[in-house]
């Protein structure tokens, strides 16, 4: 069959993907690169808030009948009753399905409807499965599925369950083959990377430190860590940190400003841990990028609470602010705090506040840069024509513009301007 893979949303989905991909190409599917010429359509869906389900939805919607549909990933597990109720569709299977994807496309293909979700949340296919990597210097390596938290908002934890670690050795020679076959960035990623291993006696700094006695050319990209599990290892994360195969690159979501707000959410930390650990890091890394999450009207936010999220920002100034505006999320907790919700119109309001503030506070922390000269690893091909973009040490992106092929080439460079979100840089010779 003429196969055509799309995936949505984080790096684990992503790499799932390649993996469906990659199993499906090994048993003699033919992959097409456009959903006019594929006979199965395979959607690795995402579903984390409201507004990535809606255009999901409206995704699978616009799939002509001619074409067998199988939607897999997280959305299945997460809304399957809209899913029914909105969508034509010829099978379903659940995030992280590996090799499983095979006899679900055998039986759609001879015209079966499969539903495929027992055990879906316990699923963990073997890192040597094969896989068509999305980009030939990138290799996104899942080091564990599910989480240990709790949080009120999220639906994340009913398509992916518990907390579920591969062992070090596992994740060390998986890497090792790509490093092999050219891959200069390692993606490690999970729905929460601090808390991996706690489920088989280890942790992450011990994993990065496996990871990093790889001896080869390559960097580490450290995923999203939750504070209260970067806590309990703290120093022996900003120790392995200096190892120049770990990009300086903290991706910390703190979520509010408030503490009230943060147990509310069932986030197991306080402001003031989450201060700490940003301090910790910026003692050993000055130029270290920080990366946080937050989510603007979340039930029960009083005006002073958002207050003191932006005064958060205004404090700690990190390099990036992803802002979500709150919505209740199926079978979540805060879906049932209607008596507290925010209107739309005042979230709306308090997210486009947080977003000026944060563009403004990044292109701040991006002038630090300017004349900065040093080597970057050239991981992705530009938007324009002639153009590419690369990672330093702290994973700043800097695009820089050369008719000469670059990607994966290791380049000197100097940054001549800024930009909230990237740099600009010449090369230099």
């Amino acid at each position: 069959m003429r196969v055509f893979v799309k995936s949505y949303g984080c790096s684990t989905n992503m790499a799932d993907g390649e993996v469906l991909a990659g199993c499906l190409a090994k048993t003699g599917h033919q992959l097409v690169k456009s959903l006019s010429t594929a006979d199965v359509i395979i959607c690795n869906t995402c579903a984390v808030k409201g507004p990535t389900e809606n255009r999901i939805i409206e995704v699978l919607k616009r799939v002509p009948a001619s074409k067998k549909l199988v939607v897999a990933g997280c959305l299945p597990l997460i809304n399957f009753e809209r899913l029914q109720r909105e969508v034509r569709f010829d099978g379903v299977i659940g995030p992280a399905a590996g090799k499983r994807i095979v006899d679900v496309v055998s039986h759609v293909s001879s015209g079966e409807k499969v539903v495929a979700l027992e055990n879906a949340t316990e699923s963990m296919p073997s890192l040597d499965l094969p896989r068509i990597r999305l980009s030939p210097v990138i290799s996104m390596i899942p080091i564990s599925y599910g989480c240990l938290g709790q949080c009120a908002y999220c639906c994340v934890t009913f398509a992916r369950g518990h907390l579920r670690s591969y062992v070090i050795e596992e994740v060390v020679e998986r890497a090792r083959q790509d490093v092999s076959l050219g891959v200069r960035e390692l993606w490690v990623t999970s729905q929460d990377t601090a808390c991996y291993g706690k489920d088989k006696g280890t942790n992450l700094a011990e994993l990065l430190n496996a990871l990093c006695s790889i001896e080869d050319d390559f960097r580490i990209r450290v995923g999203m860590m939750t504070p209260n599990t970067v806590r309990d290892i703290l120093d022996k994360l900003v120790e392995v940190f200096h190892d120049e195969h770990v990009f300086k690159f903290v991706h910390l979501p703190v979520q509010s400003g408030d503490d009230h707000v943060l147990k509310r959410m069932r986030r197991f930390y306080s402001v003031d841990d989450f201060k700490n650990i940003v301090t910790a890091f910026r003692v050993g890394f000055p130029m270290m990028t920080l990366s946080t999450d937050v989510i603007c009207g979340f039930p029960g936010e009083s005006e002073e609470a958002f207050k003191n999220t932006m005064q958060l920002i205004e404090e700690v100034k990190p390099d990036i602010v992803n802002v979500s505006k709150f919505f209740a999320r199926p079978r979540t907790v805060a879906a049932e705090m209607q008596e507290d919700f925010v209107p739309l119109t005042e979230i709306r309001h308090r997210s486009n506040r947080v977003a000026a503030l944060a563009r403004k506070v990044a292109f701040e922390r991006n002038q630090r840069w300017i004349g900065w000269t040093g080597e970057m690893v050239v991981d992705e091909v530009g938007k324009i024509s002639g153009s590419w973009v690369g990672r330093n040490f702290a994973y700043k992106p800097i695009v820089v513009k050369s008719s000469c092929k670059l990607l994966g080439k290791t380049i000197t460079v100097k940054v001549v301007r800024t930009f909230p979100t990237y740099l600009e840089g010449e090369m230099v010779e």
